[in-house]
Protein backbone atom coordinates (compact mmCIF):
# COMPACT_ATOMS: atom_id res chain seq x y z
CA UNK A 1 0.00 0.00 0.00
CA UNK A 2 1.77 3.09 -0.61
CA UNK A 3 2.02 5.76 1.59
CA UNK A 4 -0.75 8.35 0.92
CA UNK A 5 -2.86 5.25 1.01
CA UNK A 6 -2.04 4.21 4.18
CA UNK A 7 -2.30 7.42 5.66
CA UNK A 8 -5.61 8.03 4.28
CA UNK A 9 -6.69 4.38 5.52
CA UNK A 10 -5.34 5.25 8.98
CA UNK A 11 -7.21 8.43 9.17
CA UNK A 12 -10.53 7.19 8.63
CA UNK A 13 -9.89 4.11 10.83
CA UNK A 14 -9.36 7.05 14.03
CA UNK A 15 -12.69 8.98 13.44
CA UNK A 16 -14.68 8.35 16.36
CA UNK A 17 -18.03 7.57 14.76
CA UNK A 18 -21.54 8.82 16.30
CA UNK A 19 -22.22 5.86 19.14
CA UNK A 20 -18.36 6.78 20.22
CA UNK A 21 -19.01 10.65 19.92
CA UNK A 22 -21.87 10.31 22.34
CA UNK A 23 -20.01 8.24 24.57
CA UNK A 24 -17.13 10.65 24.85
CA UNK A 25 -19.35 13.94 25.17
CA UNK A 26 -21.90 13.44 27.32
CA UNK A 27 -21.33 13.24 30.95
CA UNK A 28 -24.39 13.32 32.91
CA UNK A 29 -24.80 11.14 35.97
CA UNK A 30 -25.16 7.45 34.84
CA UNK A 31 -23.78 7.87 31.31
CA UNK A 32 -20.59 5.94 30.72
CA UNK A 33 -18.07 9.18 30.19
CA UNK A 34 -20.40 10.85 33.53
CA UNK A 35 -19.10 7.71 35.73
CA UNK A 36 -15.67 7.61 34.52
CA UNK A 37 -15.16 11.42 35.18
CA UNK A 38 -16.49 11.39 38.43
CA UNK A 39 -13.49 9.25 39.46
CA UNK A 40 -11.75 12.53 39.20
CA UNK A 41 -10.82 15.44 41.61
CA UNK A 42 -13.23 18.11 39.61
CA UNK A 43 -12.51 21.44 40.03
CA UNK A 44 -15.28 23.27 41.41
CA UNK A 45 -14.87 27.18 43.14
CA UNK A 46 -11.85 29.55 43.80
CA UNK A 47 -11.16 30.02 47.04
CA UNK A 48 -11.94 33.33 47.28
CA UNK A 49 -15.56 33.04 45.82
CA UNK A 50 -15.70 31.89 49.36
CA UNK A 51 -14.10 34.16 51.24
CA UNK A 52 -15.47 33.95 54.79
CA UNK A 53 -16.95 31.80 57.16
CA UNK A 54 -21.27 31.82 56.96
CA UNK A 55 -20.81 34.09 53.44
CA UNK A 56 -23.48 33.84 51.33
CA UNK A 57 -23.84 30.56 49.14
CA UNK A 58 -22.42 30.04 45.37
CA UNK A 59 -24.31 28.13 42.70
CA UNK A 60 -22.31 25.08 41.04
CA UNK A 61 -23.30 23.63 38.09
CA UNK A 62 -20.68 20.38 37.63
CA UNK A 63 -21.42 17.62 34.63
CA UNK A 64 -24.74 18.50 34.33
CA UNK A 65 -25.56 18.55 38.39
CA UNK A 66 -26.73 21.84 39.71
CA UNK A 67 -24.71 22.33 42.97
CA UNK A 68 -24.39 25.13 45.78
CA UNK A 69 -21.72 25.56 47.30
CA UNK A 70 -20.15 27.53 51.29
CA UNK A 71 -18.36 27.98 53.75
CA UNK A 72 -19.76 27.05 57.49
CA UNK A 73 -18.75 28.85 60.91
CA UNK A 74 -15.74 26.94 61.18
CA UNK A 75 -14.48 27.04 57.58
CA UNK A 76 -15.61 23.59 56.70
CA UNK A 77 -16.62 23.44 52.96
CA UNK A 78 -20.09 22.17 51.46
CA UNK A 79 -20.90 21.08 48.44
CA UNK A 80 -24.38 20.04 47.75
CA UNK A 81 -27.26 19.34 45.91
CA UNK A 82 -28.97 23.06 45.14
CA UNK A 83 -32.49 21.44 46.21
CA UNK A 84 -33.73 21.18 49.01
CA UNK A 85 -35.77 17.44 49.54
CA UNK A 86 -38.37 19.38 51.40
CA UNK A 87 -40.20 20.85 48.53
CA UNK A 88 -37.37 21.55 46.02
CA UNK A 89 -36.96 25.42 46.46
CA UNK A 90 -32.99 26.51 45.76
CA UNK A 91 -31.09 26.32 48.63
CA UNK A 92 -29.00 29.40 46.71
CA UNK A 93 -31.56 31.37 48.66
CA UNK A 94 -30.42 29.81 52.24
CA UNK A 95 -29.16 31.23 55.20
CA UNK A 96 -25.90 30.36 56.16
CA UNK A 97 -25.31 30.38 59.87
CA UNK A 98 -24.63 28.26 62.58
CA UNK A 99 -22.47 25.22 61.08
CA UNK A 100 -25.37 24.91 58.13
CA UNK A 101 -26.83 26.03 55.34
CA UNK A 102 -30.98 26.82 55.99
CA UNK A 103 -33.23 26.47 53.49
CA UNK A 104 -35.64 29.84 53.71
CA UNK A 105 -39.07 27.87 52.72
CA UNK A 106 -39.23 26.34 55.64
CA UNK A 107 -36.16 26.75 57.57
CA UNK A 108 -34.39 23.11 56.91
CA UNK A 109 -31.05 23.15 57.92
CA UNK A 110 -27.90 20.96 56.14
CA UNK A 111 -24.83 20.62 57.78
CA UNK A 112 -21.44 20.33 54.74
CA UNK A 113 -22.05 16.70 54.86
CA UNK A 114 -25.68 16.65 53.96
CA UNK A 115 -26.87 15.41 56.94
CA UNK A 116 -30.45 17.40 57.86
CA UNK A 117 -30.06 19.37 61.54
CA UNK A 118 -33.47 20.85 61.96
CA UNK A 119 -36.56 21.50 60.81
CA UNK A 120 -38.42 24.59 62.12
CA UNK A 121 -41.54 24.24 60.38
CA UNK A 122 -42.27 20.57 61.91
CA UNK A 123 -43.93 20.03 65.61
CA UNK A 124 -42.00 16.44 65.21
CA UNK A 125 -39.17 16.89 63.52
CA UNK A 126 -37.99 13.59 61.41
CA UNK A 127 -34.00 15.16 60.53
CA UNK A 128 -32.75 11.80 60.41
CA UNK A 129 -34.58 10.64 57.51
CA UNK A 130 -33.75 13.18 55.70
CA UNK A 131 -30.09 13.50 53.41
CA UNK A 132 -29.13 16.16 51.13
CA UNK A 133 -26.78 15.30 48.09
CA UNK A 134 -23.31 16.20 49.35
CA UNK A 135 -19.86 15.51 47.62
CA UNK A 136 -16.56 15.48 49.21
CA UNK A 137 -14.00 18.71 48.56
CA UNK A 138 -10.40 19.25 49.44
CA UNK A 139 -8.94 22.83 48.92
CA UNK A 140 -5.55 23.23 48.00
CA UNK A 141 -3.69 26.00 45.21
CA UNK A 142 -6.37 28.46 45.60
CA UNK A 143 -8.94 25.73 44.26
CA UNK A 144 -12.15 24.24 45.98
CA UNK A 145 -11.70 20.44 44.03
CA UNK A 146 -14.88 18.22 44.40
CA UNK A 147 -15.32 14.54 44.08
CA UNK A 148 -18.27 13.00 42.89
CA UNK A 149 -17.74 9.16 42.22
CA UNK A 150 -17.93 6.46 45.13
CA UNK A 151 -16.78 7.02 48.40
CA UNK A 152 -14.92 3.48 48.35
CA UNK A 153 -12.57 4.94 45.24
CA UNK A 154 -11.63 8.14 46.06
CA UNK A 155 -8.42 8.97 43.80
CA UNK A 156 -4.89 10.81 45.63
CA UNK A 157 -5.13 14.60 46.45
CA UNK A 158 -4.75 16.75 43.16
CA UNK A 159 -1.69 17.58 43.78
CA UNK A 160 -0.47 19.33 40.51
CA UNK A 161 3.04 21.60 41.35
CA UNK A 162 1.69 24.38 40.43
CA UNK A 163 -0.83 23.89 43.76
CA UNK A 164 2.43 23.30 45.97
CA UNK A 165 3.93 26.41 44.74
CA UNK A 166 3.66 29.64 46.98
CA UNK A 167 0.43 31.67 46.22
CA UNK A 168 3.27 34.23 45.15
CA UNK A 169 4.51 31.84 42.76
CA UNK A 170 1.20 30.80 41.01
CA UNK A 171 -2.18 32.17 39.67
CA UNK A 172 -5.91 30.45 38.60
CA UNK A 173 -8.65 31.91 36.95
CA UNK A 174 -11.80 30.43 35.61
CA UNK A 175 -13.81 31.30 32.14
CA UNK A 176 -17.21 30.16 30.91
CA UNK A 177 -17.13 28.43 27.29
CA UNK A 178 -20.15 28.19 25.36
CA UNK A 179 -19.09 24.67 23.41
CA UNK A 180 -18.74 20.82 25.15
CA UNK A 181 -15.87 20.03 27.04
CA UNK A 182 -14.11 17.67 24.28
CA UNK A 183 -13.70 20.19 21.44
CA UNK A 184 -12.17 22.70 23.88
CA UNK A 185 -9.97 20.03 25.34
CA UNK A 186 -9.08 19.08 21.80
CA UNK A 187 -8.73 22.76 21.32
CA UNK A 188 -5.79 22.70 24.10
CA UNK A 189 -3.92 19.67 23.06
CA UNK A 190 -3.59 20.71 19.28
CA UNK A 191 -0.28 22.28 19.19
CA UNK A 192 -0.26 22.74 15.35
CA UNK A 193 -2.77 25.47 15.60
CA UNK A 194 -1.24 27.94 17.71
CA UNK A 195 1.33 29.58 15.80
CA UNK A 196 -1.45 30.10 13.15
CA UNK A 197 -4.51 31.31 15.01
CA UNK A 198 -3.00 33.20 17.88
CA UNK A 199 0.37 34.67 15.76
CA UNK A 200 0.61 38.40 14.67
CA UNK A 201 1.19 39.11 11.06
CA UNK A 202 3.49 42.28 11.65
CA UNK A 203 5.95 42.76 13.88
CA UNK A 204 4.89 46.88 14.22
CA UNK A 205 1.78 45.66 16.66
CA UNK A 206 1.15 45.68 20.53
CA UNK A 207 -1.91 43.26 20.25
CA UNK A 208 -1.16 40.54 21.73
CA UNK A 209 -0.39 37.42 19.83
CA UNK A 210 2.79 35.37 19.02
CA UNK A 211 5.27 36.64 17.70
CA UNK A 212 5.17 36.96 13.81
CA UNK A 213 8.97 36.86 14.03
CA UNK A 214 9.57 34.12 17.33
CA UNK A 215 10.38 30.78 17.06
CA UNK A 216 7.26 29.30 17.42
CA UNK A 217 6.08 31.18 14.14
CA UNK A 218 9.65 30.71 12.02
CA UNK A 219 9.92 26.91 12.88
CA UNK A 220 8.35 24.48 10.51
CA UNK A 221 5.53 22.50 10.20
CA UNK A 222 5.45 20.20 13.88
CA UNK A 223 5.89 16.55 13.84
CA UNK A 224 4.50 15.46 16.80
CA UNK A 225 5.24 12.33 19.15
CA UNK A 226 3.40 10.94 22.15
CA UNK A 227 4.37 8.71 24.55
CA UNK A 228 1.45 7.25 27.07
CA UNK A 229 1.97 7.10 30.93
CA UNK A 230 0.18 6.01 34.04
CA UNK A 231 -1.78 9.66 34.18
CA UNK A 232 -2.25 10.24 30.18
CA UNK A 233 0.91 10.89 28.08
CA UNK A 234 3.46 13.47 27.43
CA UNK A 235 3.75 14.66 23.98
CA UNK A 236 6.47 17.04 22.14
CA UNK A 237 5.67 19.42 19.12
CA UNK A 238 9.44 19.43 17.23
CA UNK A 239 9.65 22.03 14.70
CA UNK A 240 12.92 22.69 12.39
CA UNK A 241 14.04 26.21 13.05
CA UNK A 242 16.65 27.57 10.42
CA UNK A 243 19.38 25.06 9.12
CA UNK A 244 20.96 23.75 12.14
CA UNK A 245 18.21 24.30 14.90
CA UNK A 246 14.93 22.62 16.42
CA UNK A 247 12.49 24.07 18.95
CA UNK A 248 10.68 21.62 20.77
CA UNK A 249 7.27 22.30 23.09
CA UNK A 250 6.58 19.25 25.56
CA UNK A 251 3.31 19.17 26.94
CA UNK A 252 1.61 16.99 29.39
CA UNK A 253 -1.89 15.54 29.05
CA UNK A 254 -3.34 14.39 32.35
CA UNK A 255 -6.35 12.72 31.87
CA UNK A 256 -9.21 13.79 31.89
CA UNK A 257 -9.13 16.93 31.03
CA UNK A 258 -5.99 19.50 32.03
CA UNK A 259 -3.37 20.27 30.07
CA UNK A 260 -0.03 21.25 30.95
CA UNK A 261 2.09 23.61 28.69
CA UNK A 262 5.27 25.53 28.46
CA UNK A 263 5.63 29.05 28.66
CA UNK A 264 9.67 29.65 28.72
CA UNK A 265 11.00 31.30 25.88
CA UNK A 266 11.29 34.81 26.15
CA UNK A 267 8.49 35.38 28.20
CA UNK A 268 10.04 38.10 30.65
CA UNK A 269 11.05 41.60 30.12
CA UNK A 270 13.00 42.39 26.84
CA UNK A 271 12.46 39.18 25.64
CA UNK A 272 14.36 37.00 28.72
CA UNK A 273 13.50 33.34 29.66
CA UNK A 274 11.17 32.43 32.87
CA UNK A 275 10.63 29.60 34.43
CA UNK A 276 6.72 29.77 33.65
CA UNK A 277 4.91 27.03 33.04
CA UNK A 278 1.08 27.12 32.49
CA UNK A 279 -1.74 25.26 31.54
CA UNK A 280 -5.92 24.86 31.52
CA UNK A 281 -8.72 22.49 32.81
CA UNK A 282 -11.80 22.19 30.87
CA UNK A 283 -14.82 20.93 32.82
CA UNK A 284 -18.00 20.02 31.35
CA UNK A 285 -20.75 22.53 32.98
CA UNK A 286 -23.35 20.00 30.86
CA UNK A 287 -22.91 18.59 27.57
CA UNK A 288 -22.93 22.19 25.79
CA UNK A 289 -20.48 24.39 28.03
CA UNK A 290 -17.92 23.99 30.10
CA UNK A 291 -15.65 25.84 32.49
CA UNK A 292 -12.01 26.33 31.87
CA UNK A 293 -9.64 26.94 34.32
CA UNK A 294 -6.26 28.75 33.36
CA UNK A 295 -3.30 28.54 35.69
CA UNK A 296 0.34 29.02 35.86
CA UNK A 297 3.45 29.46 37.82
CA UNK A 298 6.94 30.30 38.47
CA UNK A 299 8.89 27.13 39.39
CA UNK A 300 11.81 28.93 39.93
CA UNK A 301 12.55 31.95 41.97
CA UNK A 302 11.13 34.44 40.89
CA UNK A 303 7.45 35.75 41.97
CA UNK A 304 4.39 36.45 39.59
CA UNK A 305 3.72 39.87 38.65
CA UNK A 306 0.63 41.60 39.06
CA UNK A 307 0.53 41.79 35.31
CA UNK A 308 0.94 38.56 35.43
CA UNK A 309 -1.88 38.04 37.45
CA UNK A 310 -4.30 40.42 34.53
CA UNK A 311 -3.90 37.43 31.77
CA UNK A 312 -4.59 40.64 29.50
CA UNK A 313 -2.64 39.05 26.08
CA UNK A 314 -4.64 35.42 26.73
CA UNK A 315 -8.30 37.25 27.48
CA UNK A 316 -8.88 35.26 30.74
CA UNK A 317 -8.81 38.04 33.50
CA UNK A 318 -11.01 41.27 34.61
CA UNK A 319 -10.56 43.34 31.77
CA UNK A 320 -12.12 40.60 29.81
CA UNK A 321 -13.62 38.01 32.08
CA UNK A 322 -16.70 38.74 34.85
CA UNK A 323 -14.71 38.24 38.06
CA UNK A 324 -18.21 36.56 39.70
CA UNK A 325 -21.17 34.65 39.20
CA UNK A 326 -21.29 32.73 35.88
CA UNK A 327 -17.13 33.82 34.93
CA UNK A 328 -18.64 34.82 31.12
CA UNK A 329 -16.37 36.57 28.73
CA UNK A 330 -17.28 40.00 27.65
CA UNK A 331 -15.98 38.96 24.00
CA UNK A 332 -18.63 35.90 22.95
CA UNK A 333 -20.14 34.60 20.67
CA UNK A 334 -23.49 36.73 20.28
CA UNK A 335 -20.88 39.71 19.79
CA UNK A 336 -19.09 37.82 17.82
CA UNK A 337 -16.12 37.75 20.07
CA UNK A 338 -16.01 41.74 19.02
CA UNK A 339 -13.93 40.40 15.67
CA UNK A 340 -12.49 43.42 14.20
CA UNK A 341 -11.70 43.05 10.40
CA UNK A 342 -9.44 45.71 9.76
CA UNK A 343 -7.11 45.08 12.80
CA UNK A 344 -7.38 40.77 10.79
CA UNK A 345 -5.95 42.54 7.66
CA UNK A 346 -3.01 44.14 9.32
CA UNK A 347 -2.05 43.56 12.54
CA UNK A 348 -3.17 39.73 13.65
CA UNK A 349 -4.21 36.40 12.02
CA UNK A 350 -8.17 36.69 13.87
CA UNK A 351 -8.65 40.06 14.17
CA UNK A 352 -9.59 38.92 17.76
CA UNK A 353 -8.43 40.18 21.17
CA UNK A 354 -7.20 37.78 23.22
CA UNK A 355 -5.28 33.94 22.65
CA UNK A 356 -7.55 32.67 24.59
CA UNK A 357 -11.00 34.04 22.88
CA UNK A 358 -9.27 33.46 20.29
CA UNK A 359 -9.45 29.62 21.22
CA UNK A 360 -13.48 30.29 22.31
CA UNK A 361 -14.35 31.46 19.36
CA UNK A 362 -13.45 28.91 17.05
CA UNK A 363 -14.44 26.00 19.43
CA UNK A 364 -17.83 27.71 19.85
CA UNK A 365 -18.05 27.92 16.13
CA UNK A 366 -18.27 24.13 16.19
CA UNK A 367 -21.31 24.00 17.60
CA UNK A 368 -22.25 22.83 20.98
CA UNK A 369 -21.42 19.45 20.52
CA UNK A 370 -19.18 18.56 17.31
CA UNK A 371 -19.96 15.64 15.03
CA UNK A 372 -16.78 13.96 15.23
CA UNK A 373 -17.53 11.58 12.08
CA UNK A 374 -17.49 14.11 9.64
CA UNK A 375 -13.97 15.16 10.29
CA UNK A 376 -10.76 14.66 8.15
CA UNK A 377 -7.76 14.01 10.71
CA UNK A 378 -3.61 14.09 9.75
CA UNK A 379 -0.22 13.36 11.49
CA UNK A 380 -0.74 16.12 13.27
CA UNK A 381 -4.00 15.53 15.02
CA UNK A 382 -1.62 12.75 16.91
CA UNK A 383 -2.19 13.61 20.19
CA UNK A 384 -6.06 14.52 19.73
CA UNK A 385 -6.33 10.82 18.53
CA UNK A 386 -4.62 9.58 21.19
CA UNK A 387 -6.80 11.56 23.70
CA UNK A 388 -9.83 9.81 22.21
CA UNK A 389 -8.59 6.75 22.90
CA UNK A 390 -7.65 7.17 26.39
CA UNK A 391 -11.00 8.00 26.99
CA UNK A 392 -12.69 5.45 25.75
CA UNK A 393 -10.35 3.20 27.25
CA UNK A 394 -11.39 4.82 30.43
CA UNK A 395 -14.88 3.99 29.71
CA UNK A 396 -14.60 0.27 29.39
CA UNK A 397 -11.85 0.36 32.16
CA UNK A 398 -14.44 1.69 34.79
CA UNK A 399 -17.41 -0.27 33.32
CA UNK A 400 -15.12 -3.43 33.93
CA UNK A 401 -14.49 -2.22 38.12
CA UNK A 402 -11.09 -1.06 37.33
CA UNK A 403 -9.51 2.61 37.93
CA UNK A 404 -8.98 5.05 34.68
CA UNK A 405 -5.75 6.48 34.41
CA UNK A 406 -4.71 9.38 36.49
CA UNK A 407 -6.21 8.76 39.45
CA UNK A 408 -2.94 8.38 41.57
CA UNK A 409 -0.07 10.55 42.28
CA UNK A 410 1.98 9.81 38.77
CA UNK A 411 1.61 13.77 37.22
CA UNK A 412 2.98 15.12 40.82
CA UNK A 413 5.81 16.24 39.18
CA UNK A 414 4.84 16.66 35.86
CA UNK A 415 6.33 19.96 33.98
CA UNK A 416 5.97 21.24 30.27
CA UNK A 417 9.08 22.38 28.84
CA UNK A 418 10.64 24.17 25.64
CA UNK A 419 13.96 24.59 24.14
CA UNK A 420 15.50 25.79 21.30
CA UNK A 421 19.02 23.36 20.67
CA UNK A 422 21.30 22.44 17.80
CA UNK A 423 20.07 19.71 15.05
CA UNK A 424 22.03 17.03 16.09
CA UNK A 425 20.60 16.54 19.43
CA UNK A 426 17.00 15.12 20.38
CA UNK A 427 14.69 16.32 22.37
CA UNK A 428 14.19 13.22 24.24
CA UNK A 429 18.48 14.10 25.21
CA UNK A 430 17.59 18.20 26.02
CA UNK A 431 14.21 18.24 26.86
CA UNK A 432 12.54 15.52 27.98
CA UNK A 433 15.08 15.30 31.37
CA UNK A 434 13.41 18.35 32.62
CA UNK A 435 9.66 17.29 31.88
CA UNK A 436 10.12 15.90 36.05
CA UNK A 437 10.74 17.82 38.81
CA UNK A 438 12.58 16.68 41.91
CA UNK A 439 14.93 13.87 40.77
CA UNK A 440 14.33 14.20 37.33
CA UNK A 441 12.73 10.93 37.24
CA UNK A 442 10.33 9.72 34.66
CA UNK A 443 6.95 8.53 34.95
CA UNK A 444 6.64 5.00 33.73
CA UNK A 445 5.86 4.69 30.22
CA UNK A 446 4.08 1.78 28.06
Amino acid sequence: MSRERRTQHEERAEMLTREENELVTRTAAGTPMGEAMRRYWIPALLSRELPEPDGPPVRVQLLGERLVGFRDTAGRIGLVDEFCPHRRASLWLGRNEESGLRCVYHGWKYDVAGNCVDQMNEPEPFCHKIHLKAYPTVEMGGVIWAYMGPRERVPAPPRFEWTRVPESHRHVSKVWEECNWLQALEGGIDTSHAPILHRTITAKTARPGIPVLGAFVRGGKPILEVDVTDYGYRYAGIRPLGEDQTYVRAYHYVMPFTQIRPQQLGRGRDGRDRTMIAGHMWVPIDDGNCMVWNWMYSFGKEALTEEDRMERGHGNGPDHVEQHGEFRSLRNKRNNWLIDRQIQKTETFTGIEGINTQDRAVQESMGPVVDRSQEHLGPADRAIIAARRLLLQAITTVQDGGDPPGVDASYYHARAIEKIFPRSSTWRETVLPEMYADDGSLAAVH
